[in-house]
């Protein structure tokens, strides 16, 4: 159904430069295959050029794009414009960049029936509203005037796979379609694009870093690697007898549980929250009262000195709400949050203490450095209230440099010079350089492929043990908390469901919602050189 030959993808004004090098592979009609590697090695690119929709200054340097037997590279745009859609879709990772904001969902839903097909408006209408009902969308006929900003994540990406879906396409292609969804919804949006896909034969190339999903829902893996295509094969082959070394490097890179810690109990938490409420309240009109939404519903946890408490839980589980009112970033509207047994508040007297010894490490490192500072300058600013002299300060920039694991050659460039991967080591420089008691980190390493993950984790791990800090660690990956975690609370919808150490909240959790989170996704355990493929709990029905 796809033949791809010797694909070669290169920039158009560095003639020498090939992103994409000699890459050949086929997919039959209804196969589901996984192409997985780091950053950079040219996935995406692979999966635009196969819909022709690679970005402008990256051309074809040579190589054959088959669909169903004709050769795409020599389709001319209007040829292409009629593929996309009838023939080939796909799903981007980040929906709300791919859904105009400027448009119902109706409208956008009509779009590409109202190109390719000549039905009539009432018959268009039916079919999306089937589609609608049919990806998980309540009440379809009335949320068709609602616009993308007004459904959750999940719903965004059903929406984005309703599109894809309603034509009915011979091909899928679904570039990182859940990266940045929780593993209940991850799971539902998964299960709905293969039993969809499998409904209408369409085949499936699923594009991920994500190895446990790949393993679960695809036949074939193909593996990438600086735009080489490094091993391709059999699922289970390539789990189990990985024959390249890049390949046993990825597989190496799963996060695996570490050894388990023991701590005082009796003596005084570093921090302490007790029965803390967050309110959001909404601003009412002329005709209309303010809404009031409780975000968080009491929550009472503590973290002890030298310890890693994690925070899991669904996208809207209050995980980050929690984590922001710690940090005195959004306001409480109840309870009390106490550093080293001291309530603190505005203007008491632990605040600067408390403000000076709590650190976080952001979600997405490039949205929380300044782009105008170079990173020597927002590593000097984290010192601000540290009362040490200039060239004391130099050195330990120096210092914490090296520790995470970056060059000085590093301080002089500016946030956008650097990869992902070296933006996040710079964020956990900036928190932990002031020798902080007390770190907050919110999804620190969820945007960052396998082995980069895996290089900051174990990073995290080592500045952890040696500069002694306690960390809050907010995620949704559950693999991560297990690597790091020594105990684990569970939120749902603002209260905190389960908490205890985490060898008993993974091995026996008395939530059933806890059970419902580890039972979403399987792991990938350690077997010889490569690993397999296991479930928590009950592996759910195979429908997909």
């Amino acid at each position: 159904m796809l033949s791809v030959e010797a694909l070669e993808l290169g920039i158009a004004s560095l003639p020498e430069n090939r992103i994409v090098r000699g890459v050949s592979f086929d997919i039959r009609p209804g196969e589901m295959v996984g192409l997985v590697g780091e950053s950079g090695s040219g996935k995406t690119m692979l999966g635009r050029a196969v819909i022709g929709l690679q970005p402008g200054g990256i051309v074809g340097r040579g190589g054959i794009i088959r669909l169903r037997g004709r050769d795409i590279t020599q389709m001319s745009p209007r040829e292409r414009r009629k593929m996309r859609g009838e023939d080939v879709a796909i799903v981007f990772q980040e929906p709300m960049t791919s859904l105009n904001p400027s448009m119902t969902i109706g409208r956008q839903l009509d779009e590409p029936l109202r190109t390719h097909t000549k039905l009539g408006t009432a018959e268009r209408r039916a079919r999306i509203l089937q589609m609608m009902e049919r990806v998980g969308i309540p009440s379809p006929a009335d949320r068709l005037h609602d616009y993308p900003h007004e459904f959750s994540g999940g719903m965004r990406q059903r929406i984005m796979l309703a599109s894809a879906m309603l034509l009915k396409p011979a091909l899928l292609i679904a570039d990182e379609p859940t990266t940045a969804l929780d593993a209940l919804v991850q799971r539902e949006v998964l299960e709905l694009m293969v039993e969809m896909t499998r409904e209408n034969g369409t085949a499936l190339i699923l594009i991920s870093h994500d190895l446990p999903m790949v393993a679960r829902y695809c036949e074939r893996v193909m593996v990438m690697r600086q735009g080489e295509l490094v091993e391709q094969g059999e699922t289970r082959r390539i789990l189990t007898q990985p024959a390249h070394d890049y390949t046993r490097k990825l597989l190496a890179a799963m996060p695996e549980r570490g050894p388990l810690r023991t701590f005082v109990e009796d003596e005084t938490p570093l921090v302490e929250l007790r029965d803390l409420k967050v309110e959001y309240v909404s601003r009412g009109g002329l005709l209309s009262r303010a809404n009031r939404k409780l975000a968080l519903k009491g929550a009472s946890l503590s973290v002890r000195r030298g310890e890693v408490v994690a925070v899991v839980g669904a996208s809207g589980s209050g995980k980050t709400t929690l984590g922001r009112a710690l940090a005195h970033l959004i306001p409480y509207s109840g309870g009390e949050i106490l550093f080293r047994g001291k309530p603190v508040a505005r203007g008491s007297e632990g605040w600067m203490d408390f403000r000076v010894n709590c650190q976080m490490i952001f979600q997405d490192p490039f949205g929380s450095l300044d782009p105008r500072f170079t990173i020597r300058r927002a590593l000097a600013e984290a010192l601000y209230h540290v009362d040490i002299g200039a060239q004391e300060k130099d050195e330990r920039i120096r210092r914490i440099v090296a520790e995470v694991g970056l060059e000085e050659k590093h301080l002089d460039r500016l946030p956008h010079e650097m990869s992902g991967g070296q933006r996040q080591r710079v964020a956990i420089a900036r928190a932990i350089i002031s020798e902080p008691d007390f770190v907050i980190a919110d999804e620190a390493v969820s945007a960052l492929d396998v082995t980069v993950r895996a290089q900051v984790l174990d990073l995290l791990a080592d500045l952890q043990k040696r500069h002694g800090f306690s960390c809050l660690f907010i995620s949704h990956d559950l693999g991560v908390v297990e690597q790091l975690a020594d105990r684990v609370v569970v939120m749902r919808d603002g209260e905190i469901v389960e908490e205890g150490p985490r060898n008993r909240i993974f091995d026996a959790p008395e939530s059933g919602y806890t059970r419902a989170l580890l039972s979403a996704i399987p792991t990938l355990k350690r077997s010889g050189e490569g690993v397999e493929l296991s479930w928590r709990f009950a592996a759910p029905e195979a429908g997909a």
